[in-house]
Formats: C-alpha cells, structure tokens, sequence
C-alpha cells in the first residue's frame, strides 16, 4: 500500500514556486502583469498537456511497469477496464480459468453495485478488484480535489463492501488526471496504475488490430490493458476481448511469461 504522505513531484513544487514569484511580481511591479500571467497560463497549459498523456509520471507516482523484481520474476500483469459486464465479464473469466492466468479487474463502482454477485466472483476466482472511480465520469480529470476526493472515496466504499478487499490500486478514467489527483490518492493510500501496451480496444472492432498492438508490448514486467466493459464489437457481434484474449495468453505462455495480479507484483 502507498505511503499516506503526500510528496509533490519536480513539476508541482516548481508550479507553487512560480505562484509565487507571479505573485510577488504583481505586488512590486502592477505594471509587469502580462507577463506574470502568461508564465502562468504557459504553466497551465505544460501541466493539462501532461496530465492528457497518461503514462507520464510528472504528476506523481504512477506504475507504467511492473517492478524490476517482478520483471526479473518473468511476470506480467493482465488488467482489465470498465467492468464488471454481466454478459462479458463471465466469459472472461472462465477464458482466464482455463489458462490458469490471475488478472486484476478495474472495476466501475456503480457497476459493482449492479451486479455484486459477479464482483465476489471476480475475488472468489483469485483475481484482483480494484479501484476505477465511481461513476467514470468522462470529465474526471476536470474535477477540482472534493469532486475527485468523492469520486475515488465512494468507489473505495462500494469495491470494499462488496469484496471484503480493499483496492490498493487506481486507474483514472481513459487515463487522464490533473494535479489534484495525487494528494487524493496519497490519502486514500492508492497506487496509480496505468499500462504498458494497450488494445485500443473500446475502439477497434477487428482482433487481428487489436492483438498486434498488444503483442508488441508483451514481454516480462509489461502491464496490458484490455476491457471487459464498453468492449467493441467484432463484425460478427463478439466483445472483441473475448477473441483477443487467447491468442495473447497463448502467447505469452510460450514466452514463459507469468501473469500475476498488480498486488502480487508489490510482493
């Protein structure tokens, strides 16, 4: 679990630094205000540019891999967005039986509420549930420190009542935060987690497209991410996870790779 002490990173303490100086700036000389302001907008305008990228690590911790012991273990980990899906999400547990993979599911707290009996499986199944906001909101990383406080809280709440499990990791929608998010996270004592390789594969309906951009990244400590909610749709009508994901844990067994689950890889 992460440390509840919040530490602001190069970049945030080099934004209140220069806070300050425009401020001060202001106070001694009213006349300089333009540009007071336009080193503050430009400032603005870095920190939404790196907070739309969602694998930096400008903002705050953020694991875009698994540890190197982990990776030395040959593990990697299989993530899996937006669910849980009453007609997907069992299809894909019963595939990840069969390969006898672990995988950790960034489970939607309002779709936890709707099905909690499909949740427990996840858990009762040894795979990992955790946290991916509450309602996913696709404004979330316009959210000021309350609105993501509450958003990630309630989340916290649902995902723990029904599993008995406490999340350890976040997974902000599409990815995309903004400053306030980290200090959140501290408190709440939640590890961000984004990926390695993507699918692409709430977009992209045709499985060769969406293995060949998993497959590339598929190599020991990587962290793959695909969904079991909001799946697009193959031309015959299939969650396109469902087509994907046997070929890939194929493919990954015969690269001797070992799918853990993200609290595994903490070990």
């Amino acid at each position: 679990m992460r440390d509840s002490r919040w530490q602001p990173t190069l970049l945030i303490r080099a934004t209140l630094v220069l806070h300050g100086l425009a401020l001060l700036a202001l106070i001694a000389e009213p006349g300089q205000w333009r540009w007071a302001l336009a080193a503050v907008l430009v400032n603005h305008l870095l920190i939404t540019a790196i907070g739309l990228w969602p694998r930096s690590h400008w903002l705050g911790p953020n694991w875009t891999r698994l540890t190197s012991a982990a990776t030395a273990r040959n593990e990697i980990a299989l993530t899996i967005d937006d669910g849980p899906d009453p007609i997907v999400t069992p299809q894909v547990l019963d595939l990840l039986d069969r390969h006898a993979v672990r995988a950790s599911f960034f489970c939607v707290g309002e779709n936890a509420e709707r099905y909690p009996d499909l949740c427990r499986e996840i858990v009762r199944r040894g795979h990992a549930v955790e946290n991916h906001s509450q309602q996913h909101r696709h404004h979330f990383s316009l959210m000021g420190l309350r609105g993501i406080t509450r958003e990630l809280q309630a989340a916290q709440d649902t995902l723990t009542s029904i599993t008995g499990e406490r999340p350890v990791f976040f997974r902000a929608p599409a990815g995309l935060r903004n400053p306030f998010l980290d200090p959140v996270l501290a408190r709440l004592g939640l590890q961000l987690a984004s990926w390695s390789a993507r699918g692409f594969d709430t977009r992209i309906g045709d499985a060769e497209r969406v293995k060949k951009n998993l497959l590339r990244g598929l190599r020991a400590g990587a962290i793959l991410l695909v969904h079991d909610g909001n799946a697009a749709r193959t031309s015959d009508g299939q969650p396109v996870i469902l087509d994907v994901l046997p070929a890939l844990l194929e493919a990954a067994a015969a690269a001797r790779l070992r799918f853990v689950t993200l609290r595994h890889a903490l070990a």
